[in-house]
């Protein structure tokens, strides 16, 4: 049994070429110290500043905003100047501003700083995306996506079960492990991250740095992508209570401390790291939109139930289906955006792509503090299952409109085109 396991794990790690391994080791120790701090971010606001969830809504709406900015203009440099130095650059920032952010006394002043900090630190995120892509050949990726997320959960089931202790201690403690970590990864990706930005064709003219950020408009004219963006969007809008609503909800409304809510998050992260691999291998064969609409509909019930159960096993029963629906949807959607991309724009698609994620953690976290500031927070979950539902009917209408044909993930823009 033993060496079965083990030609399992070798015959895995021969698929798949050397860089795309070193990208996978960079991402879990990065990864670590994000998982410390950010699913106490909104804890350790409302209880630093003595605010309630609304402020926080504007806060989160506040970092997004800036993070469109910073997601353009590096996507744009991802594309002309590559991926390893722009990586590198935001991991510095984050690091810096991370230790500021901790130190800050002032709510006011800690919302300016959160307008510096999202132009910097989201500079590297359409480099961390396109690398992938770079590494891996298309038919590859969705399964790529899927290990980049077990690393990535792997520390999750590390990072929140810490942070929750350190938090029970100092906040500061939080921002300082972050901070270290993240130069740390600097160092690691200057050793022995080589750059993946595949080289223009000689012929290729050169491009201008006026035409790089002109390429947006064709981004933003592919209509199928778009589309699926749209319907994306809708689904975040539910998902990204997990990580700035529920925490504050079952603390404020059931008593639930920091250390049972990280405990939830590494039950989710647990669950990625033991099931997605294979969950991923196994959906692949279907239609993509009709796996996008069943997570999302997993995404329904799970934080649905978080509006009327009140006990700790209920909600570790509601974490459980929302992380299987996220193991279907997430290495899907990744690998779709990937695959709508042209190769001299990846950068770019990825950076218009992360606005289906900043929109809703810009809107979301303050529409969600309106109701949980009211007089009926529950209320909050059964809204969250509501955009679900229009997240998984409009997946379903792509499906049947112009998916049904799309039995693999790398045909799917030809077929919506």
């Amino acid at each position: 049994m033993l060496n079965e396991t083990k030609e399992k794990i070798l015959k895995l790690y021969h698929e798949y070429p050397r860089t795309f391994w070193i990208v996978i080791a960079i991402t879990f120790i990065d990864r670590i110290g994000g998982s410390l701090l950010f699913p106490f971010f909104a804890l350790y606001i409302t209880s630093k500043f003595e605010v309630g969830m609304t402020e926080v809504g504007v806060l989160f709406a506040a970092f997004s905003v800036s993070s469109f900015a910073g997601s353009t203009i590096g996507g744009a440099l991802t594309d002309r100047f590559g991926r390893k130095g722009i990586i590198m650059f935001g991991l510095i920032a984050s690091s810096f501003s991370t230790v500021a952010m901790g130190l800050i006394d002032s709510f006011q002043a800690f919302f300016f700083l959160a307008l510096f900090v999202g132009i910097l630190t989201d500079v590297a995120g359409p480099a961390h995306q396109a690398m992938i892509a770079d590494i891996l050949p298309e038919e590859k990726r969705a399964d790529g996506y899927g290990i980049l997320r077990v690393a990535f959960n792997l520390s999750v089931v590390i990072g929140p079960a810490i942070g929750g202790l350190l938090a029970s201690r100092s906040y500061l403690l939080l921002f300082l492990s972050d901070a270290a970590i993240s130069l740390l990864t600097v160092i690691l990706i200057a050793i022995f991250l080589p750059e993946t930005k595949p080289e223009a064709h000689p012929d290729a003219p050169q491009e201008t740095m006026a035409g790089t950020f002109a390429g947006y408009g064709l981004v933003f004219r592919d209509a199928a992508f778009m589309l699926f963006l749209g319907a994306v969007m809708l689904q975040v809008f539910t998902y990204m209570n997990m990580n700035t609503a529920l925490g504050v909800y079952l603390r404020n409304e059931h008593g639930t401390p920091e250390s049972g809510y990280g405990l939830l998050l590494s039950i989710n992260a647990a669950m990625v790291v033991l099931m997605q691999f294979p969950i991923t291998r196994r959906i692949t064969k279907y239609p993509p939109m009709l796996m996008m609409a069943a997570g999302t509909f997993l995404y329904v019930i799970g934080f649905s139930m978080y509006g009327f159960v009140s006990t700790y096993a209920l909600f570790i029963l509601a974490m459980v289906i929302i992380t299987i629906g996220e193991m279907v949807v997430s290495p899907v959607s990744q690998a779709l955006v990937a695959s709508f991309a042209p190769e001299e724009m990846r950068g770019r698609y990825m950076a218009i792509s992360g606005f289906s994620w900043g929109i809703p953690f810009a809107v979301g976290p303050y529409l969600a503090g309106l109701i949980m500031d009211g007089p009926q927070p529950h209320l909050l979950w059964y809204a969250a299952g509501l955009v679900g539902m229009l997240a998984t009917f409009a997946f379903l209408a792509l499906y049947r409109a112009r998916g049904k044909e799309a039995g693999k993930l790398e045909i799917l823009p030809e077929v919506l085109a």
